[in-house]
């Protein structure tokens, strides 16, 4: 009986190792988050920015780097070589804090050093705790310790998305790393579009506190400023995201202008202390933000805009120097303030709304 109970054991034992060493090595082969290396002879399946983010630090060398949140998604690489004349790429987390861009950071400075980083600061992110992370970005495939990625090659995530990169392959449904992320094409885009998704707040008779964002934000800058002290010879382009007006018509409305402007005013004095730093603030272009057909939603904007910021990012068209982040503030607080929201609720917008439903919108009803 015990012979018998150790031949099970040991039969056991060497299925399982068969059935780990098996899994290993269809995960490692497939590499479907991209960890060793970028496909061959196939486009990739891009499913997950967080895991796959790490494999392209890892793996696409490149001299101009643009890091992002959703805002930065419908950027293209190849528009960043076009513009900064090498190398380009373009890594996004969607809604990510900065102790998540400070891991793609760190990851990217150790195994591909670019000459330049772009960084579309959105203004969202830089006003905010890390309180809301949760545990979905993979630590192990972005520290220093290589023996915790049996954590990647030995789960059944990886293992299912190893069987979908391979049927997204042979179905041709793959995309290039250009295109990797990319959701303009498939959404609609325009004035009616944006205003017709967008929920307007009510008008608060409450006033959020001027420092109320001071605390978070200084935070965060203290994040980037590691990055610029621990490495000097790189440039950094930080760019402010456009939101669109929609979005300055809802700080208004909630009370929260002033605290914005206090938090975007702080981090634009503290980013123009470092010699290795620029600042540029598409975010306060006129042109750009009053033009619902760039948008989708209230702070959205398409490819092709994004296009127009890049180049006029590289432009310096949009630079703010030290010497004039005050007025240029406080000229925009003014335009903001006394911006005619309401017409942008138009007749056309009307005419479409009641083509298919029989309600204004629920805030008009408030």
């Amino acid at each position: 009986m015990k012979k018998k109970y150790q031949r099970w054991a040991r039969g056991f034992l060497t299925a399982l190792l068969v059935a780990l060493a098996l899994c290993a090595g269809a995960v490692w082969s497939v590499d479907p988050c991209l960890y060793y290396r970028m496909p061959q002879g196939r486009d990739a399946a891009f499913f997950n920015e967080r895991y796959q983010a790490a494999g392209m630090a890892k793996n696409v060398p490149a001299e101009t780097v643009l890091l992002g949140t959703s805002m930065a998604a419908n950027y293209r690489s190849s528009w960043i070589e076009e513009f900064y004349h090498g190398p380009g790429l373009r890594i996004t987390i969607p809604d990510g804090y900065f102790s998540e861009f400070d891991q793609v950071v760190d990851l990217l400075f150790r195994e591909n050093p670019p000459k330049r980083v772009l960084f579309a600061l959105d203004l969202n992110t830089l006003i905010r705790d890390d309180s809301g992370v949760t545990d979905a970005m993979p630590g192990y495939l972005y520290n220093r310790n290589p023996l915790d990625d049996v954590k990647y090659l030995l789960n059944k995530d990886s293992l299912y998305y190893s069987f979908y990169a391979l049927v997204t392959a042979r179905d041709g449904g793959g995309q290039t790393l250009d295109e990797g992320f990319t959701w303009d094409k498939t959404s609609l885009w325009g004035k009616y579009e944006t205003l017709r998704t967008y929920d307007r707040p009510p008008v608060s008779e409450e006033r959020t506190p001027e420092n109320a964002y001071l605390q978070f934000t200084q935070e965060n800058l203290a994040v980037m400023e590691d990055w610029f002290q621990d490495h000097p010879e790189t440039k950094f382009e930080i760019f402010l995201s456009p939101y669109s007006i929609l979005s300055w018509d809802r700080c208004v409305r909630r009370g929260d202008l002033d605290a914005r402007l206090t938090a975007l005013r702080a981090a634009c004095h503290t980013l123009n202390r470092w010699p290795n730093v620029r600042v540029h603030a598409p975010l306060l272009a006129k042109d750009m933000v009053t033009n619902l057909d760039n948008y989708c939603d209230y702070v959205h904007h398409s490819g092709e805009a994004g296009k127009w910021v890049l180049g006029n990012v590289c432009g310096e068209k949009f630079l703010l120097r030290e010497e004039d982040v005050e007025k240029t503030l406080a000229d925009w607080r003014d335009f903001v303030i006394h911006y005619d929201y309401d017409a942008l609720w138009d007749g056309e917008f009307w005419e479409r709304w009641y083509e298919d439903h029989d309600q204004p919108p629920d805030w008009c009803k408030s």
